[in-house]
């Protein structure tokens, strides 16, 4: 997995999706950075960048299943 995952540390619920990730995808890069400039969206809802996108969703649930989501579709359309 080549793909850059970034966590703001000012977001709320991101360290459980962090340390998820990290246990799944140890080799994965995978940060939580001082500021993902993304401050609207950050305040609001749980967040992540994604290779530059932004992901959100409703809740830490939601959002984990998202990247994995990304993830999934990345190693795939690396394998055709």
């Amino acid at each position: 997995m080549s793909m850059k995952i970034r966590f703001c540390e000012h977001n709320k619920g991101k360290g459980k999706i962090f340390r998820q990730l990290q246990e799944e995808f140890p080799s994965a890069n995978i940060k939580i950075k001082k500021c993902v400039k993304q401050c609207g969206a950050c305040r609001e809802t749980p967040m992540a960048v994604v290779d530059k996108k932004k992901v959100t969703a409703r809740d830490g649930d939601e959002l984990y299943r998202k990247i994995l989501e990304l993830i999934s579709d990345a190693d795939n359309s690396v394998k055709t």
